[in-house]
């Protein structure tokens, strides 16, 4: 069995597309956090064909599009860290990439403003949650008006 293949949670899509669909991250401990799941099982990068790859790279840039134009985060932070999967006694990693939009400045979000208290540095793992829950319904449909592609 394997969580990401059996995910139904359409709350929180932003962008389903041929090879991988992207969700606001439930967990917003960076404003707009995001992850971005393969549709198939694939155990690594490595693994990638070149239509998955460049596929990849499309959303990449969508996604940094709307963190810098849109929202005005000043970076991305990208990873593929697949350790929670060889926790278990039989691994089954599948891909997915967290990416955490990092502000230099304060981000505002319905008269709410967000500071990113590490920012410059690595993110901070187990972090609170920072947004309010009607800030994360308007960041979510902000990003999802900005995702064609």
């Amino acid at each position: 069995m394997c969580e990401w293949c059996d995910y139904k949670e359409y709350e929180w899509l932003l962008h389903k597309s041929l090879y991988w669909s992207v969700y606001l991250a439930d967990v917003q401990d960076y404003v707009g956090r995001c992850i971005l799941v393969l549709n198939r099982h694939c155990g690594s990068l490595s693994e990638l064909d070149i239509s998955e790859w460049i596929e990849l790279k499309t959303i990449i840039d969508k996604l940094e599009y709307i963190y810098k134009d849109i929202l005005g985060a000043e970076l991305s932070n990208w990873s593929c860290l697949l350790n929670n999967f060889y926790k278990e006694a039989t691994p089954n990693p599948h891909l997915h990439l967290h990416v955490r939009p990092r502000y230099k400045n304060a981000i505002l979000i319905n008269n709410h403003s967000y500071i990113d208290t590490e920012f410059a540095h690595h993110y901070a793992l187990k972090k609170e949650v920072l947004l309010l829950d009607d800030d994360k319904q308007t960041l979510y449909a902000r990003m999802k008006k900005h995702f064609i592609l």
